[in-house]
């Protein structure tokens, strides 16, 4: 039985993973309105969040919605271990360093993604490109505004930001193993993300009260980055053109950049529109060569 998707299931496929795309680029912006909150207990609340949607949606099939979720170990561990670390990493880092530097570091996963999907062998085009995003991160790393070096409190925001882009591209390549297990598991696999992030929150967190804004940015986290986004990426990955996907995915740091500019949460310059640029054109230079 041929199980390869027709051209329009693929097509729809990775219209899905745009979607999510879309969605990742207001992470950083959202994440910044709630300041303040500590990185485990954010993690907690906006997965509770994502959980609580995908039970309401799934529930709608009773029993037969819920049958997804009876999945070997590995999809667990995999989907676990991705999500977590990759939000725990990446609310740290955006608590710790300011968000459009610690944004764009996070966001050179699609890069590493050609690289790890190349089998050891990448095409010079990649290494090319990796040094232009390698050459974007140096030159935000040392720039500030003014001509300022980079503080030494932000370089573990840094470090974790660039954390959360090896964690996703693991994830995102090992998870392409599991292509005949259904999206429905990623919610409960937020329901153990939850979970552990209030675990972790309660060792070593102080729990603080969210204001009006902090909770309406919550809950937003959930249903859209933190939530639909991985229903549509998992679907995208699984059964869309992932050569298209890796090329549009380097459109989502330059307009979560250039959306925390537009909302005041960012200020515009040289020192965050060049290594955008720089990463962005690294990443599209990796992926636009000869098709095997």
């Amino acid at each position: 039985m041929n199980t390869t998707p027709s051209r329009s299931a693929a097509t729809r496929a990775t219209a899905i993973g745009v979607v999510a795309l879309l969605l990742w680029a207001s992470l950083a912006v959202l994440t910044s309105f709630t300041q303040g909150i500590p990185p485990f207990q954010l993690l907690a609340m906006s997965f509770a969040v994502a959980f609580g949607a995908s039970l309401l949606w799934l529930g709608r099939r009773g029993r037969a919605g819920l049958a997804a979720w009876h999945q070997p170990w590995p999809v667990w561990a995999v989907g676990f271990g991705g999500i977590f670390v990759y939000h725990a990493l990446y609310f740290y880092a955006l608590k710790a360093a300011p968000a459009a530097q610690a944004s764009l570091i996070a966001y050179l996963w699609p890069l590493l993604i050609v690289l790890m999907g190349s089998g050891g062998r990448p095409h010079p085009r990649a290494l090319a490109g990796a040094a232009l995003g390698l050459a974007g991160t140096a030159f935000m790393l040392w720039q500030r505004p003014g001509g300022e070096v980079a503080g030494a409190g932000a370089w573990a925001g840094y470090a974790a930001a660039l954390g959360c882009a090896l964690v996703w591209s693991a994830y995102s390549v090992a998870n392409r193993r599991f292509a005949d297990v259904p999206s429905d598991v990623v919610g409960a696999i937020c329901g153990l993300v939850a979970v552990a992030g209030l675990a972790c929150h309660l060792a070593f967190e102080t729990t603080v009260r969210p204001s009006g804004v902090q909770a309406l940015a919550t809950v937003a986290l959930g249903l859209g980055p933190v939530g639909l986004a991985f229903f549509a990426w998992d679907h995208a990955t699984k059964h869309g053109r992932l050569a298209t996907l890796g090329a549009l995915s380097y459109l989502t740091p330059l307009a979560s950049t250039l959306l925390l500019i537009a909302l005041g949460r960012a200020e515009a310059g040289l020192y965050l529109l060049v290594p955008a640029l720089l990463i962005v054109a690294g990443a599209v230079l990796a992926t636009v060569g000869p098709r095997r």
